[in-house]
């Protein structure tokens, strides 16, 4: 391998067999190249689709090398044939533009390239460039709330010259902490940007919610929603509103204006219905004849159900009881799934696919385990499943890349989910109580560290 400039030359030989690409590198030997395909050879390389392309002579066209150890993905810039080799095998080098990732294979990538799940982060703080080592590990995306930020912004100084230059030119307190959140929503979607063209607008989105004061304000919510689709000017944003009663509404407006749009707060099925079925009228309603490029996900809260539900299950303390804590959550997310199948299939989704709509994914929120006795993949393994997403925080990213299993687990019990279901009901644990209270705990949660923030940075300005 040569470098020139901020470009790399590799030599190669092939024939008509195949393409054999030469890489002088410890972590690459030699991969095999075969009809757009980087196929299993002597060296144990496996077989893998060639990202974006058919044939390695289109120039310009993208391609992914994937070995034991990693992946490269490199543009074409140029062919030069070189003469013959004494052997009968045409050599020619092939310049490609300096590698964008380099990777050690992960967990996280076996997640999306064998399970069609995307992994994504579950949190945002300055620098927003220590993202990257995350995504060189396989994360695919980012979430964001008003906690999250409360504990960024409270917790470092990287924020307090652009907080003392926004109050300098003016800006009331809240209308610097929006300033501080943008730029973090921005800087993060220029670098998930390359995972959301070589996606195709499946991947790549980082999500900003609209202020927590707004989530029993159906249009107050729907201007903000714009507002801050304005403003980050990005377009792999996606703009979070919570799936409260008032909301709902606000949802189906937003997306029929070709805003992405992440739901928070799902922690029921009934209201997992009603948001399915906002976006499906919204996209109904849109204008747009090409509707491809609107994204959504349902963030479907996970552990806070089990939180909740197995103190009811202690408190009434029978064997049978008991036996259910630690079960709740998956087994709702179970039916969730299902009813994501259900309601995604059909003529009227086809109908809506045909204009190039995506399905609105079911997203694994509050994915951490609160309770130290239960396993720290509890609310990840048996969740896998295609055409979703899992947000993770920092230890869950670290356990499943310690000791995850990737393997397709979130459809292969419905019965066993539908049990769970029923049983909790029949011990007198209403789960249409355990929705609206978690939904009421999650809206004043995220409330609270709103204003939390804005009463520390109130005392930061005025020092200032």
């Amino acid at each position: 391998m040569v470098r020139s400039g901020s470009a790399q030359i590799f030599f190669f030989s092939y024939n008509l067999s195949g393409l054999f690409i030469r890489l002088q590198r410890h972590e690459l030997s030699m991969a095999c190249m075969k009809s757009g395909s980087i196929c299993s050879d002597g060296l144990g390389f496996q077989h893998i689709d060639v990202v974006q392309n058919r044939s390695p002579f289109f120039l310009g066209q993208r391609i992914q090398l994937k070995c034991p150890s990693g992946e490269r993905r490199f543009n074409y810039l140029n062919i030069d044939q070189r003469p013959s080799h004494t052997k009968g095998l045409r050599t020619h080098s092939v310049m490609l533009e300096k590698e964008t990732l380099s990777t050690q294979k992960t967990l996280l990538h076996d997640l999306y390239y064998d399970q069609k799940q995307s992994p994504w982060y579950d949190n945002l703080r300055r620098p927003v460039s220590d993202l990257k080592p995350l995504i060189e590990k396989g994360i695919r995306g980012v979430t964001s709330n008003p906690t999250i930020f409360q504990k960024a912004i409270s917790s470092s100084n990287a924020y307090d010259d652009q907080f003392r230059q926004l109050i300098k030119e003016g800006k009331t307190v809240e209308e610097a902490y929006w300033g501080l959140v943008v730029k973090d929503i921005q800087d993060a979607c220029k670098l998930f940007h390359s995972t959301y063209e070589e996606s195709r607008a499946e991947d790549g989105y980082v999500s900003v919610e609209v202020s927590p004061k707004l989530a029993h304000e159906t249009d107050e919510t729907i201007e903000a929603a714009k507002w801050l689709h304005k403003v980050v000017n990005q377009p792999n944003v996606h703009i979070k509103i919570p799936a409260t009663a008032e909301c709902v509404p606000a949802i189906k407006q937003v997306i029929s204006l070709g805003i992405n749009v992440n739901v928070t707060l799902i922690f029921s099925l009934p209201r997992y219905e009603a948001v399915i079925d906002a976006y499906l009228e919204g996209l109904e309603t849109s204008k747009n004849s090409d509707l491809s490029k609107i994204a959504s996900v349902a963030s479907f809260f996970v552990s806070r159900v089990d939180t909740l539900i197995d103190k009811r299950l202690e408190a009434l303390g029978t064997e049978e009881a008991l036996a259910l804590r630690g079960k709740a959550a998956v087994a709702q997310a179970a039916l969730a799934y299902k009813l994501y199948q259900e309601k995604f299939s059909g003529p009227r989704w086809e109908a809506l696919k045909a204009r190039g709509a995506q399905k609105q994914r079911l997203l694994w929120a509050s994915t951490s385990v609160k309770n130290k006795a239960y396993p720290d993949t509890l609310y990840i393994s048996p969740l896998i499943g295609p055409d979703t997403v899992s947000t993770m925080p920092d230890a869950a990213v670290e356990a499943f890349l310690d000791h995850g299993k990737v393997a397709r687990t979130i459809d292969m019990d419905y019965a066993e989910a539908q049990r769970v279901y029923k049983k909790i009901e029949e011990l007198g644990i209403s789960w249409a109580d355990v929705g609206s209270s978690l939904e009421m705990e999650g809206v004043e949660s995220f409330l609270k560290s709103f204003d939390d923030l804005l009463g520390s940075l109130e005392k930061k300005a005025a020092a200032l």
